[in-house]
C-alpha cells in the first residue's frame, strides 16, 4: 500500500517516521515544495528504515502521488508576527487551491487525511476544493480532535489511576479553543467516570475537572512554548488514521468531518467520532449529549462555520 504525504516539515516527517516504526503501508513518498527538505527527510527516514520495519520511502513530485491508499496533507505557512488569524487563514486556503486539485489530478480516488490548522476549516476548504474534482466528502477528513481526545483520556487516566487504553471519553467540536469535553459520557471501564471514582474514592469535583480541561485544551499552547511545535502526537494520529485506512480496521476516532444530516452541524466539518474504513468516512456516532455539551457544541461549529464562509467570500 502506497501513502503520500505532502509538507515534510515537522508534523510530516514526524507522521512518515511513525509508520515506518509501525510497519504501516508499503511506500511512503514524500511531496514538498522544498524539494531539498523532502530528499533529506527521506534519506533520513530509509535510515531508520533497518531499525524498524521493511518500508520504501522516496521524495517525489505531485505526479509520483499516483495510486496512493491515501495522501497525508501537513503543508501550509506560519503565522507572521502581527498577522491576523483570517489573513493567515486566506493564506492556508491558498496554499490548499493549489495542493488538493495537483494531489488529485494524480491520485483521483484516494482519501485526503488533513492535519493543516486550523484544522477544521482546512478540512472544510479541502473538502469544498475536492468536490471540483468529484472527491466523495467521505474520502475527505481532518485528524480533528484525535490529540485532544488522547490528551483527555491521557490526563484522566493518570487522575484515576487507569491505563488510558481503558478511560473511554471524547472531545468534540473545533479542535480549538471551542472544543468539547464530553464529561456526561465518560467511562471507566464499564463504569461512568463518576461512579467509578464514587467507588474507588477518588475526587472528582469541578474544581478538578477544570483543572483537567484546561490543561486538555492548553496543552498545545504550553509545548508549542517549551520547543516551538507539536508533532509526536500529531505524527502519531496520523499513523493510526492511515493504519485504519489501510487496514480497513473499522475503527471509531474523533476525526474532523461533514455532517450533512445533522442540522446543527451541516456545512461545517467538526469533530465527532466516526467509524472510519478503507474507503473513509464510514458513518458519525451520534452521542447523547447533556444540553450543556449540546449547546457549547453548536458554538463551536458556528465558530468554524463563519471562518469557513467569510474565507470562501474572499476567494
Amino acid at each position: 500500500m502506497k501513502v503520500g504525504v505532502v509538507g515534510s516539515g515537522m508534523v510530516g516527517s514526524t507522521a512518515a517516521y511513525a509508520m515506518v516504526m509501525k510497519g504501516i503501508g508499503r511506500k511512503i513518498v514524500l511531496v514538498d515544495k522544498d524539494k531539498k527538505r523532502a530528499s533529506a527527510e527521506a534519506a533520513d527516514l530509509r535510515h531508520a528504515v533497518p531499525f524498524a520495519q521493511p518500508l520504501t520511502i522516496t521524495a517525489g513530485d505531485y505526479s509520483d502521488l499516483e495510486g496512493c491508499r491515501l495522501v497525508i496533507i501537513s503543508a501550509g505557512v506560519s503565522q507572521k508576527p502581527g498577522e491576523s488569524r483570517i489573513d493567515l487563514l486566506k493564506r492556508n486556503a491558498a496554499v490548499f487551491k493549489q495542493v488538493v486539485p495537483s494531489i488529485l489530478e494524480n491520485a483521483p480516488h484516494t482519501i485526503l487525511v488533513v492535519a493543516t490548522n486550523p484544522l477544521d476549516i482546512m478540512t472544510c476548504m479541502a473538502s469544498h476544493y475536492a468536490s471540483d474534482y468529484g472527491l466523495p466528502g467521505t474520502r475527505v477528513l481532518g485528524t480533528g480532535t484525535m490529540l485532544d481526545t488522547a490528551r483527555f483520556r491521557s490526563l484522566l487516566g493518570l487522575h484515576v489511576g487507569v491505563d488510558p487504553q481503558h478511560v473511554h471519553g471524547y472531545v468534540i467540536g473545533e479542535h480549538g479553543d471551542s472544543e468539547v469535553l464530553t464529561w456526561s459520557l465518560t467511562t471507566v471501564g464499564s463504569m461512568h467516570l463518576l461512579d467509578f471514582c464514587s467507588q474507588q474514592d477518588i475526587p472528582l469535583d469541578e474544581k478538578i475537572q477544570e483543572d483537567i480541561d484546561k490543561r486538555v485544551r492548553n496543552s498545545a499552547y504550553e509545548i508549542i512554548d517549551g520547543k516551538g511545535a507539536t508533532y509526536y502526537g500529531i505524527g502519531s494520529a496520523l499513523a493510526k488514521v492511515a493504519d485504519v485506512i489501510i487496514h480497513d480496521q473499522r475503527s471509531i476516532l474523533t476525526v474532523s468531518a461533514a455532517h450533512p444530516k445533522d442540522p446543527d452541524l451541516s456545512g461545517v466539518c467538526i469533530s465527532m467520532p466516526h467509524l472510519v474504513g478503507g474507503e473513509g468516512i464510514i458513518s458519525a456516532i451520534p452521542l447523547l449529549l447533556d444540553d450543556k455539551e449540546r449547546d457549547l457544541l453548536k458554538k463551536s461549529a458556528e465558530k468554524v462555520r463563519s471562518a469557513v464562509d467569510e474565507i470562501k467570500t474572499m476567494l
